[in-house]
């Protein structure tokens, strides 16, 4: 496997469409992220893709499916999976989310908001804690979009998550797109969320698009990650990279999924935020 990329540059979103594609003509690129879960199994064909893909690019596994929230422990079949997915695929991250989506035994198609409460946090950092107790790495957490939230939350989720870092010892992944959606749909600030987050504790930034919905009672924001990254996000992108520094950056696309030559091009984009921010840097240096 190659490392020439273990400094920050931007990667996408690597979706079954697009495997043929990049498993033929490998377009130069910083790195690319898979759904862990499409690739539990060994003999597949997308499987055989990504080890392939392996040797020309640093891989990323980010997982949708170990419902860190459920108050139940995580599944060990699932764990089983995912390590053996790890072994073979070396990934450079492992990350998950601050959400849930199984319980008694009932799994949703979605991620699920949390409870932000002393209890949640407890059962999450106790799920957190099994899973990297089994693979030996730290996980990544990332950060929900979300359209309710629960009157019975005591902390802010910018806090909470702070939290199952300190305790957990994890480490964090930023996903810009779903703090600016949420921060419509609650009425609260990207400044105060993202200035309550250690950036030495963050080691991979998520941009996407997001779709305005006009519902009886008003507006609401979602992150369908079907669209370009907005004006607003790339903005955000370029106030982070001031005052966090740079991070491992990901265009993520899941809807209406378009050629790729469109992902490489919002990658091009945030490459170039990124190589601006460190020529700033020696300039200033």
């Amino acid at each position: 496997m190659t490392t020439h990329l273990y400094h920050q540059q931007a990667g996408i979103g690597l979706r079954t469409p697009h495997l043929d594609y990049f498993d033929q003509y490998r377009p130069k690129l910083g790195w690319l992220e898979i759904h862990s879960e499409n690739y539990f199994q060994p003999y597949s064909h997308a499987r055989k893709i990504v080890s392939s893909l392996r040797e020309d690019y640093p891989i990323s596994c980010h997982g949708i499916g170990l419902s860190l929230g459920s108050i139940e422990p995580v599944n060990q079949a699932h764990i089983k999976q995912l390590k053996t997915l790890v072994d073979d695929i070396e990934p450079f991250l492992i990350s998950d989310h601050l959400s849930w989506s199984e319980n008694g035994g009932y799994y949703f198609n979605d991620l699920l908001p949390l409870p932000y409460t002393e209890e949640a946090l407890a059962v999450f950092c106790r799920n957190v804690m099994q899973v990297q107790d089994a693979l030996k790495r730290p996980l990544l957490i990332e950060n929900p979009s979300s359209y309710v939230k629960f009157e019975h939350s005591t902390i802010s989720e910018w806090d909470f998550l702070v939290e199952v870092q300190k305790r957990t010892q994890c480490r964090l992944l930023l996903d810009l797109n779903n703090i600016y959606v949420s921060s419509f749909n609650h009425g609260f600030s990207c400044d105060e969320y993202l200035a309550a987050i250690p950036a030495d504790k963050v080691d991979e930034i998520h941009l996407a698009g997001f779709t305005v919905k006009q519902l009886d009672k008003g507006e609401i924001w979602i992150d369908t990650h079907s669209r370009p990254v907005s004006d607003e996000v790339w903005a955000l992108y370029s106030n982070w990279l001031a005052q966090g520094g740079p991070k491992h950056t990901l265009i993520e696309w899941d809807l209406d999924i378009p050629e790729p030559n469109v992902l490489l091009e919002e990658a091009g984009k945030a490459a170039q935020l990124l190589i601006n921010h460190q020529t700033e840097q020696k300039v200033a240096s």
